[in-house]
């Protein structure tokens, strides 16, 4: 079987993983709260040597907002994230191959046990993400989203 064109082209160094996903993106969704529109901006700050994750969920009546850094720690891409309800997360780049080849994947221990996100290509344009717990069958999609690329 032959090996198939990368749909992402990912930066050099250690921050590259990410380029595929910088901007502002928009998804639409339904949720238990109702529908929901999500937006990420992620963006390089601090010369570059850092991205900034931006992430409002807008129920309509109420919104929950996540600030995040993603960087270098200890030779490996991580995350330190923080909540509007006064949460906070950190974790490293992980393999998320399981879900696609070209997924770029970050797990983290949290309260309730391993959790990750998963940032993958979508055919139809945009990117897919997830948010999985980890369980002994395996992991565990409790979310999903698929991303557009914000018009401007």
């Amino acid at each position: 079987m032959a090996k198939q064109k990368p749909i992402w082209k990912k930066g050099r160094g250690k921050l590259g993983p990410m380029d595929p996903l910088l901007g502002t993106w928009v998804a639409q969704a339904d949720s238990p709260m109702g529908k929901l529109t999500c937006t990420r901006i992620l963006e390089p700050v601090l010369n570059g040597t850092y991205l900034q994750l931006s992430v409002t969920w807008d129920f309509g009546k109420k919104a929950y907002r996540e600030l995040a850094m993603i960087g270098v720690r200890d030779g490996r891409l991580s995350f330190w994230s923080f909540t509007s309800d006064g949460k906070h997360s950190q974790g490293t780049l992980a393999d998320g191959t399981d879900v696609h080849p070209e997924a770029v994947c970050f797990e983290a221990q949290m309260p309730a046990g391993l959790a990750r996100m998963v940032y993958w290509p979508n055919e139809d344009g945009g990117f897919n993400w997830a948010v999985e717990s980890k369980t002994k069958k395996g992991w565990n999609r409790f979310t999903m989203h698929h991303y557009k690329k914000m018009k401007s």
